[in-house]
């Protein structure tokens, strides 16, 4: 959509809002389309897609017929906005219920519901002041969904339309291809499921997106109509938990610590000895594919034994490791600016969305600083002042000076004194929506939360603004965020509290080793229940993340906190920190694998002509990037440096050897 367009919309919606009769076709033809060229075919045309538009940001564009006349006679029929029934309600946070919605907001942060959570705390913020509040120590989860798979049905589902996709089946071990009409998404027992109707089989089924084998394709011009108050979370909880089985696993001696204290004691029942220099663990497991993942990024360290059907996963992946290394090298070029964040591109669509939103914000906080409203809507101050030359030509058609919208920006604080009537956010979308609403449901995990009375009062206060949309939150639900170990996070959150140190034995699988450090707690935080804390650790001389189920001992050592540092970038934390000095390789994505430039916050990207993305990515630690191939099984390869790459490349030829390929 070109910024013309972008423009014409907004006038559009000025002009249908500020009619109480509406408007005939011929009259917006005279006044908003009086630039465009075209015959009244193709005028018809653009008009219908804009409509559409409307509608689609949220405006009900209403259709008004003279008594006994007929809607498809344009002579007759006018057009307007109705100026309430598209409206968020006005809805009043206490300091409390603030903290809770920043919260659930910030629950979504690198996900695909990152931008609908922010746009929906912007449209909050602009119905009722945000007051300043304090998050809560300790209390920072997020979600991790499962990479770009997740976006796609997020997307897929809230527009009703079928996807279709590549499926490792589990009662036959074989990749089939499945067409799919997305009902629900949710986490249950660390993985995230889908649930719908599946045209091929005709009966509703379940899969886990840890077994989808391609990228998903949207049909988009298709629809389907799913069930009535469908709920995934009350679906999810009526589907049992996968048994626990026992895989046999030869490992190197002396090597995989963290594997080594999981494994059950003595290897009674094994028919043959390991190879020498290697011993047999028993591991349990629930699912085999996470499993597999784990094994692959061993490489030749470890090996799979049996059951039959672990090989075969764990080989699976070495061979699409191997052969995505042995796959032309596309050219390696640049063009986009450096960025952080989602690696999606911002549209014009994005554009009229932010100015929408940013007309009522400024309404209700007049005088702002035009660095703080850019930093407030996540673009840069270039991008911001190119919104606000768009929204200063915009107005009612024809219209006096006056009809126009006003806006200054003097001395870098900016005014708003002619706001159209637009001075009300749009009523939530069902991604807003959802974004919210189930962030709310997934924070009732947390007991300092679930146990106060603002998690309840602004969830209904939510569910009422919210209107049909809300009732569709039911299709997402997120994992449960309260942790396994409350009393090591309970001690954790003390010594953040008192700016005590800590005394810690924890196993570092990328040294596979067990240390001893003493540590000062800055804060907690998690991803889905795996929960980490920032800390200053003295032996290291610099901040450090440590997982809690990675701490053997933790106690207090009796001294206060020495060093004089706070957080690292604020919130949310970041759970890989690059430094200056880190080793910038050059990684190729498949179209899967593109949430991993999100995950390791690449510097720059470049997209590809299949979907895939190149990568800049810091790491400071090279020697563990052969297993990060390994795990993500044909999703990413090391390009540059040469060395890394072939060092790769090796890693995955020689576990591929261990299982004769």
């Amino acid at each position: 959509m070109p910024a013309s367009r972008t423009e014409r919309l907004l006038n559009l919606l000025i002009a249908l809002l500020n009619t109480k009769y509406g408007l005939r076709r011929s009259e917006l033809r005279e006044t908003v389309y009086r630039d465009v060229s075209g015959n009244d075919s193709s005028f018809g045309r653009m008009f219908e897609r804009d409509k559409a538009d409307l509608r689609h940001f949220g405006f009900d564009v209403e259709t008004v017929t003279d008594l006994g006349w007929s809607e498809d006679d344009p002579a007759t029929t006018r057009y307007r906005i109705g100026k309430e029934s598209n409206r968020l309600p006005e809805v009043e946070l206490s300091p409390g219920e603030w903290t809770v919605i920043l919260l659930a907001s910030q629950l979504w942060e690198r996900a695909a519901l990152g931008t609908a959570a922010a746009n929906a705390l912007r449209k909050l913020q602009a119905s009722s002041r945000l007051t300043d509040v304090e998050l809560p120590v300790g209390v920072q989860p997020r979600i991790k969904p499962a990479g770009r798979a997740f976006d796609d049905l997020v997307a897929a589902m809230h527009a009703q339309h079928p996807v279709s996709f590549s499926y490792l089946a589990g009662s036959t071990g074989k990749d089939e291809q499945r067409t799919v009409e997305p009902w629900g998404l949710g986490s249950r027992f660390g993985q995230w499921y889908l649930a719908g109707y599946d045209r091929i089989r005709q009966a509703p089924r379940y899969f886990r997106l840890s077994r989808l084998t391609s990228a998903v394709t949207v049909l988009a011009k298709e629809n389907y109509a799913p069930p009535k108050h469908f709920n995934i979370r009350a679906e999810l909880d009526r589907l049992p938990e996968l048994p626990l089985l026992t895989a046999h696993v030869d490992v190197r001696a002396g090597r995989l610590l963290g594997l080594r204290q999981r494994a059950l004691a003595g290897t009674e029942g094994h028919t043959h000895t390991p190879d020498a220099g290697y011993d047999r663990l028993d591991v349990q497991y629930r699912d085999v594919e996470v499993l597999a993942e784990e094994l692959a990024s061993y490489g030749p360290d470890a090996m799979a034994v049996a059951p039959g059907e672990l090989i075969a996963a764990v080989t699976r992946r070495l061979r699409a490791a191997a052969d995505f290394c042995a796959a032309p090298v596309p050219a390696i070029a640049f063009h986009d600016q450096p960025r952080a964040g989602n690696v999606r591109k911002r549209t014009s669509e994005d554009q009229l969305k932010r100015m929408l939103q940013l007309v009522p914000f400024l309404v209700h906080n007049q005088g702002l600083h035009i660095q703080d409203v850019a930093e407030r809507f996540g673009v840069s101050r270039e991008e911001l002042e190119e919104d606000l030359q768009i929204l200063i030509c915009s107005g009612l058609p024809e219209g006096y000076p006056d009809d126009l919208l006003d806006i200054q920006w003097e001395d870098d604080h900016v005014y708003i004194t002619q706001d159209l009537d637009l001075k009300r956010p749009v009523r939530f979308t069902v991604e807003e929506a959802c974004a919210l609403l189930t962030g709310l449901e997934t924070l009732n995990g947390l007991p300092e939360l679930a146990e106060g009375g603002a998690l309840e009062s602004v969830t209904l206060k939510l569910m009422a603004a919210a209107g049909e949309e809300g009732l569709r939150a039911g299709s997402l639900a997120g994992p449960a965020v309260g942790p396994a170990d409350r009393a090591t996070l309970d001690l954790v959150r003390q010594a953040v509290s008192s700016r005590s140190q800590l005394h810690l034995v924890y196993l570092s699988p990328q040294g596979d080793r067990v240390s001893e450090r003493d540590v000062d707690p800055l804060r907690l935080y998690s991803l889905d229940n795996t929960w980490y804390f920032e800390a200053y650790c003295h032996s290291a001389q610099g901040l450090r993340n440590f997982r809690l189920d990675r701490v053997q001992e933790l106690q207090p050592n009796g001294n206060p906190a020495t060093a004089a540092l706070e957080p690292n970038e604020g919130f949310p934390a970041k759970l890989f920190t690059p430094n200056d000095d880190d080793t910038i390789v050059t990684v190729q994505l498949t179209r899967q694998g593109t949430g991993l430039a999100d995950d390791y916050y690449a510097e720059r990207t470049s997209e590809l002509p299949d979907g895939g993305l190149l990568a800049e990515i810091r790491f400071g630690n090279t020697a563990w990037l052969p297993m990060f191939v390994a795990q993500h099984g044909g999703s990413v390869r090391i390009l540059e440096p040469r060395e890394l790459a072939d060092q790769s490349r090796a890693w995955i030829e020689a576990s591929l050897a261990s299982y004769g390929g």
